[in-house]
């Protein structure tokens, strides 16, 4: 979908990877009205301006985390189809919040929860998109063992997006040298290859995410989405968080 007096962005379509952990704001666990409404509102204003599809990857950490259910004795798939429901539960959260504010938008699941999502349907999909839907994609890659990381990835090399916006919520603005909260040294980097992230262990996205990205020569800007209208000028070409191609 274009025109409408929108100017082109620097990709015609994104997928922006938000973590479960972004919703809880300080608190930590839960969802925070406050801070999907922030969210909710840089998605609408990017939509206005940009000629540009976005599709969502909403993650579950606030409400679960399959790692941690693992660690605690708990089956790893079982902790894992749990976090896929967590997930659910941001994207319904992200729906509601986008639509009060005028936004169309689809939730996709993994996960068939036919009374209040759509099956993934790859088509379908691209179809809400170029009808200027925003589509959240819930349930990760519907597999346990795989990251919502790695399920931004996977969606994004099947929709055909431009990029991965992998959205940051602890206040750190990229990737950098060394843990910036520990090394007063650590410095930012602007750029990086993806065999930098997986060589020198940079934290950015998991192994998995990063060599599909790497496979597909798709672009992942990691920034922190916190800070507002950080994803506006990610699209009109200003160098905001670390690029890694």
């Amino acid at each position: 979908m274009s025109g409408g007096g929108r100017i082109p962005g620097r990709w015609g379509r994104v997928v922006l990877k938000v973590s479960g952990e972004a919703f809880a704001g300080e608190a930590g666990y839960g969802i925070d009205g406050e801070i999907v409404g922030r969210i909710a509102e840089e998605i609408c204003s990017v939509r206005t301006e940009f000629e540009v599809d976005i599709a969502v990857v909403v993650g579950g950490g606030n409400i679960w985390r399959g790692m941690s259910g693992a660690g605690a004795g708990m089956d790893r798939a079982q902790a894992d189809y749990m976090g896929m429901l967590a997930t659910t539960i941001n994207a319904l959260a992200l729906q509601d919040t986008l639509e009060q504010m005028g936004q169309p938008t689809r939730v996709q699941n993994a996960v068939h929860m036919a009374q209040i999502a759509e099956p993934y349907i790859r088509r379908r999909a691209i179809r809400h998109l170029q009808k200027g839907r925003v589509v959240i994609f819930a349930g990760g890659t519907g597999n346990p063992f795989f990251t919502t990381d790695t399920a931004a990835a996977l969606r994004a090399v099947e929709i055909e997006a431009g990029a991965v916006l992998k959205g940051t919520h602890s206040g750190t603005d990229g990737i950098y040298t060394a843990d910036p909260k520990l090394d007063p040294e650590a410095t930012r980097l602007e750029e990086v290859t993806y065999l930098d992230v997986i060589q020198k262990g940079l934290r950015a996205m998991d192994a998995t995410a990063i060599t599909l990205c790497m496979d597909n020569a798709l672009p992942i800007v990691m920034f922190d989405l916190m800070a507002s209208g950080n994803v506006r000028a990610i699209l009109a070409g200003e160098s905001v968080g670390t690029l890694v191609s």
